[in-house]
């Protein structure tokens, strides 16, 4: 006698939920391109996108001007989800710094400074989980390198600072005046995320900034300079440090791939796409004994002879086993008089923040991924200590 197995279907497990969508990093074009897929007219990503980066909201409930359907169709679907506020500090000198967790449990730092009485407010936006350039001079560099931040983890540092200052009610009152990609890592080499972020801040939906008021600083990522001028029209500077390329070799390594004189020829064909005012901004690092003496200045003033430029000296902010220290006040006057003499007006930048490690080249977060690098640098501070 034959049997016939019986098979039973097997039951279907209970189906998880569909995940939501972030819409805080979305650009206009992909928030008018998600509304459609949900049957909705495109003009409720301009409604929405006020609503998150004007009025730092994240309730759909709260969206007023949007149907009580609509509300509850996108808690289904979508959600506002900035990063986590880890630590929020406040300087003697006015100066805010936020430690933020992102997506995999790794920090990130964002600094507000004010100037002109509290009329300008710069926020200092990190674009990367640590830095991969180990720039010698910088202490985020010594963290090493986990991830580039996504879009919506580098606009969401500018979300939250807004959210904690207030909404924006009119132009003349912004929370944030100016952002400066200057914080952990390197912009361009995490292009893909930084353009549509600086595009959003950029957006009138989004924060309205102007494109003087959006800088981008870069250590000289040379072919990716020359794509950012055909995509996006910001202000630019550029972490210089040294003026010939044997010096700057041992500050910043990427010279070593894009020397000084193919990162200036850049500058000049970013310029050349934009209007003719514009100019770059030169980072320069005074370090004592490295590169504050005359000759230095000399250098400095002789290289960027044709370049449309003004000049930032940064006295350095000294770290744990560096091997750098600062220059004295009077030193970096006196190289300020030098490049004066040489036809340069070049401001020294006033340490802020130091309270709260929120000066420059001091952002460091926590990285999960202790690199080999990150390795070498604990060792060396180890057999220091011995």
């Amino acid at each position: 006698m034959t049997t016939t197995a019986q098979h039973t279907p097997a039951t279907p497990s209970a189906s998880a939920p569909p995940e939501r969508v972030n819409l805080l990093g979305m650009s206009r074009e992909q928030m008018e391109a998600f509304f459609l897929s949900i049957g909705e007219k495109k003009f409720r990503a301009s409604q929405v996108m006020k609503w998150i980066h004007l009025e730092g909201c994240d309730d759909f409930d709260a969206m007023t001007n949007l149907s009580k359907a609509l509300r509850e169709k996108l808690a289904r679907l979508a959600e506002i989800r900035g990063p986590g506020v880890v630590y929020e500090g406040t300087s003697n000198d006015g100066t805010r710094k936020w430690v933020l967790e992102v997506e995999d449990g790794s920090y990130v730092e964002t600094v507000l400074i004010p100037a002109d009485n509290g009329k300008r407010r710069t926020l200092c936006v990190s674009s990367q989980v640590g830095c991969s350039l180990d720039c010698s001079f910088c202490s985020t560099g010594k963290q090493g390198f986990q991830r580039n931040l996504t879009a919506a983890e580098i606009i969401g540092q500018v979300w939250v600072a807004q959210r904690s200052v207030g909404p924006r009610r009119d132009t003349a009152h912004r929370p944030v005046t100016n952002v400066v990609m200057m914080g952990m890592g390197e912009p361009l080499l995490n292009y893909d995320n930084v353009v549509p972020a600086m595009k959003l801040m950029l957006d009138d939906n989004g924060y309205g900034l102007s494109k003087r008021r959006v800088t981008l600083s870069t250590s000289g990522v040379v072919p990716m300079l020359d794509k950012l001028g055909d995509d996006i029209d910001v202000s630019l500077a550029i972490s210089l440090h040294a003026a010939n390329d044997a010096l700057r070799n041992e500050l910043v390594p990427l010279n070593r791939k894009y020397n000084i004189r193919s990162l200036l020829d850049a500058c000049h064909r970013y310029l050349a796409k934009g209007d003719e005012r514009r100019m770059v901004t030169i980072e320069y690092t005074l370090i004592k004994d490295v590169n504050d003496q005359k000759q230095h200045a000399e250098e400095l003033a002789a290289l960027l002879n044709e370049l449309p430029c003004k000049i930032n000296l940064i006295p350095f902010n000294p770290f744990p086993h560096s091997g750098y220290e600062k220059p004295s006040r009077n030193q970096c006057v006196r190289f300020q008089d030098w490049l004066f003499e040489l036809g340069y007006t070049a401001p020294i930048r006033t340490t802020r923040g130091d309270d709260i490690d929120a000066a420059c080249g001091q952002l460091v977060g926590r990285v999960k991924d202790r690199t080999k690098r990150h390795a070498r640098y604990i060792q060396s501070i180890q057999l220091d200590a011995d």
